[in-house]
């Protein structure tokens, strides 16, 4: 009778037909005396050899979870034994874990798939890919359906069959989601928590819609990108791996399937399940309990020696990985023909060089794929900077604060020149100016007198008439004059652009004093023959944000460059469209890190005079963000739009040292965390110059249901 593996072949060379591959799959499994851990191990081995279609290969998994449950049933009804795999509950010495199990225990809980609801909320639709660790499904959250979600699908692993009969699985996947949640990172996928139903355990993320990068590479159409095509999606990867390695964990398990190539554009890395801390700092104690390593779980292909030698784990691992898929975008290949590490040294193979790369870029390359950790290439940063994938990096914040005091000498100066020159206008009258200079208000310009000309000799000509002075024009306004004319507004924080006799002025004001106040005051100004408002009117109650933050506001964007959007604070399209939330949304705001490593936090203004501190938080400590670094702030579960509804305040602070040496209290009184934040942020200009704090602010309007 034809064997599993002989079953798989023949599917996927093209022999077989899915439905009848399927038939003789069900045959075969009634007759077979094979264990669970034998069958799934021969389905693994017929996908590395070549990979099966996601929704085929979970149900191939399924079929055979039903079929040994099924004659597991049958043999206990005549007293056969069997030892299997299976999970129950670990002892209480042992709490949240799974062991395995032999036949003499509870039966194996059915394997759950497309079509099962997880826990009552997730209703498992669509198969849309596996690993070592577990299959992943794209579902529908009920909850989020209910509550009129414009986005109700997420993502969830759901571990395999093989994979909970490990002793170790549960400890695993929830080592998976907790470190998933601290590498929040724009190319990173965002995971949203952990739980069980029953014995079977999984994650929920964002749903990604895309396909991965093996799907791209495996494609039989497939040969190379142009250079400038490939490194958009190794910058995409080289950000996650960079981000990830400055918190101290490796992912290792980098390889095509794991990187999504989103439908929208831009790269995510996905499972950091077997990722180990290299860095093991005294406040991660379950490194010392729980290695995922030990869990065996890599791919040859992209497995650095070092890791098929079992040694301890280093970012370089990551950076060989990361060469393999590089090389394979520009010459469609695997540099060692999809040998294993250790079989390409020892039969001395050697990648060639793709054609058209240059030899700085063929240098990088080749020292990403060196076989020994100490000739490669040292970091992911170096990496992208040599092959030429590296962004370009804005000017620190040590010299926007160099800027920044430049500005403010000018402006000194400026007010100086404006003082002396009042006070000349006043003492105009009696320095006796030209007739036609005089103030228009006070009348017609008077006829100038005739200069009396001197004697003329016989051979001089007449002297010519003086001729009427022109009327003198006030010169353009200058940046410093308006700024300083800004800056007497109260209750504000206001940013002004000039081009040649109009200003342009952004941020915000006191609804008392309004925007038609704030235009009179400008075209008072000389020179000034035009104004373009573009602020926002805020209440009395965010008057005393704008006086501790809106310097800081100013400062930067003054430094910057008014048009500048260096960091940025924004509504996430979960919670709503624009400025606008209804009662019962979701808090999820995007957060744009400045062009400078950095410190954040996010802070929501209330009307009922508290602050909601949303980053740092007791769950989410790690405020650390690196330039120009996307994330979202907020939790599906945790906070959601209430009363009172009106007009409020959510800011982003960045700095380059942590503004308090703890997590402060998740809500607390305005007036008192403002006057802790003068302070801090006071010491932390002082330090290190009034340009290394950004602030940025974000206005929103809530409303009940209606």
């Amino acid at each position: 009778m034809d064997s599993l593996a002989d079953t798989l072949r023949l599917f996927q060379s093209g022999s077989l037909g899915q439905a009848e591959m399927f038939a003789r799959l069900d045959r075969l499994l009634a007759d077979t005396h094979a264990s669970v851990s034998s069958l799934l191990k021969t389905l693994n081995e017929a996908h590395r050899r070549s990979p099966l279609p996601a929704e085929v290969y979970g149900e191939v998994e399924r079929r055979i979870a039903r079929a040994i449950e099924a004659r597991q049933r049958s043999r206990q009804r005549v007293g056969d034994e069997e030892t299997f795999v299976q999970t129950k509950p670990l002892p209480p010495t042992q709490p949240g874990g799974y062991a395995g199990a032999n036949a003499n225990d509870a039966p194996v809980e059915r394997m759950k798939g497309v079509g099962d609801t997880l826990n009552g909320r997730f209703v498992l639709e669509e198969c849309i890919g596996f690993g070592g660790m577990g299959t992943v499904y794209k579902a529908l959250d009920l909850r989020k359906l209910e509550a009129s979600d414009r986005h109700p699908y997420i993502a969830i692993k759901v571990l395999n069959v093989q994979f909970q009969g490990h002793p170790k699985s549960l400890i695993a996947l929830q080592r998976e989601a907790r470190k998933a949640q601290a590498l929040a990172h724009a190319n990173i996928v965002q995971v949203y928590d952990f739980d069980r139903d029953g014995s079977m355990v999984y994650v929920t993320m964002e749903y990604l819609a895309g396909k991965s990068l093996g799907q791209l590479l495996r494609a039989p159409d497939f040969r190379a990108l142009p250079f400038e095509e490939a490194m958009k999606i190794v910058r995409g990867m080289g950000k996650a791996l960079a981000y990830a390695h400055e918190r101290g964990f490796v992912h290792c398990d980098f390889k095509p399937a794991n990187v999504v190539l989103l439908d929208a554009g831009g790269v995510k890395v996905i499972d950091f399940g077997i990722a180990r801390v290299f860095q093991k700092a005294e406040e991660a104690p379950d490194v010392t309990v729980f290695d995922p390593g030990s869990l065996g779980a890599l791919t040859p292909a992209y497995a650095s020696p070092e890791m098929l030698e079992n040694r301890e784990p280093d970012p370089r691992d990551d950076i060989y990985a990361l060469g393999c898929i590089t090389y394979e975008l520009l010459t469609g290949k695997h540099p060692f023909n999809r040998l294993s590490a250790t079989q390409a040294r020892d039969a001395g193979l050697r990648p060639q060089r793709p054609p058209k790369l240059g030899h700085r870029q063929w240098r990088a390359l080749r020292c990403a794929l060196s076989f020994q950790r100490e000739q490669r290439t040292p970091s992911v940063n170096q990496f992208l900077q040599e092959i030429g994938a590296q962004d370009v990096w804005q000017k620190p914040s040590f010299l926007v604060g160099v800027g920044l005091s430049a500005a403010a000498a000018l402006v000194v100066f400026v007010a100086l020149r404006l003082f002396l020159w009042d006070g000349a206008e006043k003492a105009a009258p009696e320095t006796g100016p030209p007739a036609a200079a005089a103030d228009t208000a006070s009348g017609p310009p008077q006829a100038p007198r005739q200069a009396q000309a001197p004697p003329q000799g016989p051979s001089q000509a007449p002297a010519p008439a003086a001729q009427p002075a022109a009327k003198a024009q006030p010169s353009a306004p200058s940046l410093p004059a308006v700024s300083a004319a800004l800056a007497d507004l109260p209750c504000s924080a206001l940013v002004p652009t000039i081009k040649g006799r109009t200003v342009r002025v952004q941020g915000y004001i006191a609804r008392s004093s309004g925007k038609a106040h704030l235009k009179n005051t400008l075209m008072a100004l000389p020179g000034v023959s035009g104004v373009d408002v573009a602020v926002q009117e805020v209440d009395e109650d965010k008057c005393a944000l704008l006086r501790v933050l809106g310097r800081y506001w100013v400062a930067h964007r003054m430094a910057q460059g008014a048009a500048n959007d260096a960091s940025s604070i924004k509504v996430n399209r979960e919670s709503g469209r624009g400025t606008d939330l209804k009662a019962g949304a979701t808090l999820l705001f995007d957060v744009t890190s400045p062009a400078y490593p950095s410190q954040l936090v996010v802070d929501y203004f209330t009307l009922d005079g508290k602050v909601l501190h949303m980053l740092p938080t007791l769950l989410e400590r790690e405020t650390f963000a690196p330039p120009n670094y996307t994330v979202i702030i907020g939790n599906l579960n945790n906070w959601g739009v209430g009363p009172p509804f009106g007009t409020e305040m959510v800011v982003l602070i960045a700095t380059p040292v942590p503004l308090f040496g703890g997590v402060r209290d998740n809500l607390e009184s305005t007036a008192g965390y403002l006057r802790a934040l003068d302070e801090q942020l006071a010491r932390v200009a002082k330090s290190h110059g009034a340009g290394a704090v950004t602030v940025d602010f974000l206005q929103i309007t809530t409303h009940p249901t209606r």
